[in-house]
C-alpha cells in the first residue's frame, strides 16, 4: 500500500544521511517532511531516545516491536526487527516477540516488558499497579520513567504511520533469522 499522502523531497544532505545509515530514506521521514519542523522534532527527538541507558536495548527494543506487532504498524516492526540486528541482540528471541505468549525463550523480566508495552499500547491502557510494581522493582524509578516514555514514543510514531499508511519498507528482509507471525487475528492483546 502507498503512502495516503505523496512522498515530500528532502534536502539533499539528510537524504544522503538517511541512505548512508539505513540504505535507504525511510518512508515515514519522507511523509512528514512535508511539515519540516515537525519531521525535525520527531527525528532530534528520536535521536535523544537512542542516549537513554536506564533501561536495557534489548528490552527497549523487545517493548518497541511489541506495540508495532500490537497497533499494526508494519513499518515499525520492520526497522525494529533490523535495528534490534544491527544493534547485535538476540535475533532468536526478537523473531519471536510478534508471538511471545506462546514463546518459551523469554526470561520473566522480558515478558514483564512485552506485557507492560502492550497494556500501554491497549485501547484503554490496561497497566495494573501490580505490573508496574513488579518492573520498577527490577528496573527503578529512572528505568521504569525510561520505558514509560519509550513506549509511549512508539506507540506515537506507530500511530502516525498507520494513518499515513506507511507500511513495510523491507527492512527485516536483511535479518538472518524470520519474523514470526503475531498470534491471535485481531491484533489486540490479551490482558490476561
Amino acid at each position: 500500500m502507498a503512502p495516503r499522502i505523496p512522498k515530500a523531497e528532502l534536502p539533499a544532505e539528510l537524504k544522503e544521511n538517511m541512505i548512508k545509515q539505513l540504505g535507504e530514506v525511510p518512508e515515514p521521514v519522507e511523509v512528514v517532511w512535508h511539515s519540516p519542523q515537525v519531521a525535525t522534532s520527531n527525528l532530534e527527538f528520536s535521536a535523544r531516545l537512542s542516549e537513554w541507558d536506564a533501561v536495557d536495548e534489548s528490552l527497549k527494543s523487545f517493548a518497541h516491536m511489541a506495540v508495532a506487532g500490537q497497533v499494526g504498524c508494519g513499518w515499525c516492526l520492520d526497522v525494529g526487527y533490523f535495528q534490534a540486528q544491527n544493534q547485535q541482540l538476540d535475533l532468536a528471541k526478537a523473531s519471536q516477540v510478534p508471538r511471545w505468549r506462546e514463546s518459551d525463550v523469554f526470561a520473566p523480566l522480558e515478558r514483564d516488558v512485552l506485557e507492560y508495552a502492550e497494556a500501554m499500547t491497549n485501547t484503554p491502557p490496561t497497566v495494573t499497579d501490580e505490573l508496574y510494581a513488579g518492573l520498577l522493582g527490577r528496573l527503578g524509578p529512572a528505568g521504569m520513567v525510561e520505558l514509560t516514555a519509550y513506549i509511549a514514543f512508539v506507540n506515537m510514531a506507530a500511530r502516525n504511520n498507520n494513518a499515513h499508511g506507511i507500511t513495510s519498507q523491507g527492512f527485516s528482509e536483511a535479518c538472518a533469522i524470520p519474523l514470526a507471525a503475531r498470534s491471535g487475528a485481531n491484533g489486540v492483546a490479551s490482558s490476561a
